[in-house]
Formats: structure tokens, C-alpha cells, sequence
């Protein structure tokens, strides 16, 4: 399997997995039968549950693009040494998002982001100069 492909399944993996903490505040904060009954759906959760939530939720809408880049560079067979790389930036920059988003760093959300954006357009660069 390609790096590229190797990537997009940890990214997946990854994405996967980043619920777990946040509903896991919400069984220690509202209770397991609360939660599993969804009586705590409005139960607050604590800010750092709050964020990773909402980098959670921002790591599945960005894993659509990055996917679709990355299976067409596959397909087309545009990639290559760059579109690893740049899948493999991709891949840390969005560990490092959910980490930093977490921890309320300033500025490392929107760097981690910002680097994981910039990876999917190179992929997609890779992929339209090949076209050419």
C-alpha cells in the first residue's frame, strides 16, 4: 500500500477514535444509564470535552476532502513522492489539531488546521499538474 493510502487509513483510524474522550467526560460528568439513554444529550460538557468535540466534528468534515484528494491522486496515478509527504503532514497536523484543540494552546488550532489544509491542496495541486 502506498504512503498516501497508508495515511488516509490512519487519518480514518484516527478520526475514528476522537469521540471517545469527549464521551467519556460526558459518562464521568452525567452518568452512563444518562448517557445511554440520552437524557444527558444537554448535559454540559467541560471545556476541554467542548473542544474536542468540536475538533472531532472538524476532522470528519475535513477527512472527506483530504480522502477524495488522496484516492485521486491514487487512481489517476498522480501520486507521488510530494503527495506523501504532503498526506504524511496531513496526517500529523491533524493529530496535532485534536491535541492543541484540547489543550486550548493559542494559535495551535488554527496552525495544525491551517497545515492540514495546506497538505489537501497539494495533494490536489500533484494532481492537476500531472492532468497537464
Amino acid at each position: 500500500m502506498s504512503i498516501d493510502l497508508t495515511m488516509l487509513t490512519y487519518t480514518a483510524v484516527l478520526t475514528s477514535l476522537l469521540w471517545l474522550p469527549y464521551i467519556g467526560a460526558l459518562f464521568v460528568k452525567a452518568g452512563i444509564l444518562p448517557v445511554l439513554t440520552y437524557a444527558a444529550d444537554a448535559t454540559p460538557l467541560p471545556e476541554w470535552a467542548a473542544r474536542l468535540k468540536k475538533a472531532h466534528y472538524n476532522a470528519v468534515e475535513n477527512l472527506v476532502v483530504f480522502a477524495v484528494a488522496v484516492l485521486v491522486a491514487h487512481v489517476t496515478g498522480s501520486a507521488n513522492e510530494a503527495t506523501a509527504m504532503a498526506a504524511t503532514i496531513y496526517f500529523w497536523s491533524r493529530a496535532a489539531h485534536f491535541v492543541l484543540y484540547a489543550a486550548g494552546v493559542p494559535f495551535g488550532r488554527t496552525l495544525s488546521f491551517s497545515a492540514g489544509w495546506a497538505a489537501t491542496l497539494w495533494i490536489f495541486w500533484e494532481i492537476l499538474t500531472a492532468a497537464v
